[in-house]
């Protein structure tokens, strides 16, 4: 059975959407995910709210109740008949977000055993067919085949399959062969 790796943050859980509201609601700004064509919000913010950016992530609530990207729990269902699916997320960038990650994966994805969760700091450490992420740079390092999941920080990245959304990822995979 082939191997599909899943990028949590921005593949299956809306993480810049609570950045951008925890950001906007401390600053009083309206940043929206359109002013940041092709970066993130770290290098939009100003110098002097890169440690509350920080802190947003390091907040113990922060990766707790993240809305689900559209279609992904649907389409991963149907995959995990066919595919071996393993969520791979570095979550030791964020050390705290642990324990929130994993009760976000059991309560939305519970058809996804724990035992194919990995908690990393790198994923040039993952070994699989697929991997389906949001970073350039974790594609670039993976030995199988990548899917760029487009998000605005990466929308002028080139040079990978690029799935807009979860009804692309289902397309890509209907004509993979398990």
């Amino acid at each position: 059975m082939q191997r599909i790796c899943v990028d949590m943050d921005e593949v299956m859980a809306d993480t810049l959407a609570e950045h951008l509201r925890r950001y906007n609601q401390a600053f009083d700004e309206d940043v929206t995910p359109d002013d940041l064509a092709g970066k993130g919000l770290w290098e939009v913010a100003p110098a002097d709210r890169q440690a509350q950016l920080r802190a947003f992530l390091d907040a113990e609530d922060f990766f707790e109740d993240l809305d689900l990207m559209p279609g992904a729990q649907e389409v991963l269902k149907d995959l995990s008949t066919r595919f071996e699916i393993f969520i791979a997320t570095q979550a030791m960038v964020v050390p705290n977000s642990l324990g929130s990650k994993y009760r976000w994966l059991q309560r939305h994805f519970a058809f996804i055993p724990p035992t194919h969760y990995v908690f990393c700091g790198t994923k040039s450490i993952l070994r699989a067919d697929y991997l389906i992420d949001d970073m350039p740079r974790n594609l670039q390092r993976f030995e199988g085949h990548g899917l760029l999941f487009t998000a605005p920080h990466n929308v002028t990245a080139t040079g990978f399959t690029r799935v807009d959304n979860w009804q692309q990822v289902a397309d890509f995979f209907a004509g993979v062969h398990s």
